[in-house]
């Protein structure tokens, strides 16, 4: 597996190695983000990073807008604008990084799927070809897009965003279909 929290971090680090960053998202981003080295900051950080999280409020948009202001720059983890929940659909990251965009006029670059860069990185670091990996995902318009351009076999699981009536609105088809993650090892 690999995540867009990984590829963000691996990212960043590439960019600007020792680097620190103020980051808006869940504990899987900051461990990613600490485990290559960049330290957490929320005075003078040189980025500003964006992934999911249940714990989004208007003061971290008035800190990331201050930031950013101040020569932060914005990265984001994915590109999902909602997520399914026990509640059902609710917001993603591309939703809590709207605001950040709006007031601070600077765009966000999406280190996750559908972005190229994720995947070609993803299968170096699985040292596999396109061949042997699989996109498995629950959206057609990020996860399934990013595998089929990336040459995987995709399978998009119907335990998320996408339904079989939605499916119908894109002109690719996921390699195989699922109820759910469940049904993964008998695929």
């Amino acid at each position: 597996f690999y995540t867009s929290a990984q590829a963000t971090a691996k990212f960043i680090h590439s960019q600007a190695p020792g680097c620190s960053a103020y980051v808006i998202g869940g504990p899987g981003l900051v461990n990613a983000l600490y485990d290559v080295g960049i330290t957490m900051n929320d005075v003078n950080p040189d980025y500003v990073v964006v992934g999911e999280t249940n714990s989004y409020n208007y003061n971290m948009i008035l800190k990331a807008v201050s930031l950013i202001n101040n020569g932060a720059r914005l990265v984001a983890t994915n590109s999902d604008l909602t997520g399914p929940s026990d509640f059902g659909i609710i917001p993603a990251c591309r939703a809590l990084v709207a605001p950040i965009e709006l007031a601070t006029g600077k765009k966000a670059y999406f280190v996750g799927k559908p972005n190229p860069l994720m995947m070609r990185t993803g299968l170096r670091l699985l040292d596999v070809h396109s061949e042997e990996a699989a996109m498995i995902g629950d959206r057609m318009d990020t996860d399934i897009v990013a595998g089929m351009e990336s040459g995987l076999t995709t399978a998009l699981v119907l335990s998320g965003v996408s339904t079989l009536d939605n499916i119908k609105e894109f002109s690719y088809r996921p390699s195989i279909i699922l109820k759910g993650v469940g049904e993964i090892p008998e695929a």
